[in-house]
């Protein structure tokens, strides 16, 4: 189990990191409270406080390539705040989460803003060439595809967890789907390091899961 104190002090320096000169500064810690509230919920299985924490930890690995570090810290808070597995809209209403929050928080409309689209980016995980902020948010969510085939495996097997109200045929037909349309992009992570230390890996882990459902489908 993820340090609850520890991501909450990392809350609070996201937190003041991001907040406008000269205005409110309410406590910190009742918006970590909420949030981390959230993250435990009793649906999720793969979307927990322990993914929260490796979002938080890939960006701090990623923040050089980020011009707004910590902003891109508040998305990685937000960005799967609202979930439910058999919800099509989780990062818009994490989005709207973000922007009646942070402003209540001390965070300026213009940052806020940026919050919300970095939510919002998570649906595809496409940033243009010149989003830095989004390059980062974007891969430390994905890093989890080039963990270590144990690790990738307990993730796989979260993600089954989620959906379980989901027929294995009707699972194993969509999974594939995902895994197809992530193995064509040209690139699945865009900052330097997420390309040089991840890419390789992360292919390979969806290539082996991809032929492990296409044998359980025959």
């Amino acid at each position: 189990m993820p340090d609850l104190d520890a991501l909450r002090t990392r809350w609070a320096q996201a937190l003041e990191g991001s907040r406008s000169p000269g205005g409110r500064t309410p406590a910190p810690a009742p918006y970590a409270d909420n949030l981390l509230t959230r993250w435990q919920e009793p649906q999720r299985r793969y979307h927990t406080v322990t993914h929260l924490t490796a979002v938080l930890d890939h960006i701090d690995v990623l923040e050089e390539y980020a011009d707004a570090p910590d902003l891109v810290r508040l998305a990685g808070w937000f960005h799967d705040a609202v979930y439910l597995p058999d919800r099509s809209e989780n990062e818009e209403r994490s989005a709207h989460l973000a922007e009646r929050a942070l402003p209540e928080a001390g965070v300026s409309p213009t940052d806020t803003a940026e919050v919300a689209r970095l939510v919002r980016l998570t649906v595809g995980h496409a940033p243009t060439d010149d989003d830095r902020n989004g390059q980062v948010l974007c891969d430390a969510d994905l890093a989890v595809l080039a963990t270590p085939a144990p690790a990738y495996a307990a993730y796989t097997s979260a993600v089954r967890e989620e959906y379980a109200f989901v027929p294995d045929e009707a699972f194993r037909t969509g999974r594939a789907a995902i895994l197809r349309q992530l193995l064509d992009l040209p690139r699945l992570f865009r900052t330097p390091y997420g390309e040089r230390e991840w890419e390789r890996p992360a292919r390979e882990n969806l290539r082996t899961e991809l032929a492990r459902l296409d044998g359980d489908a025959r």
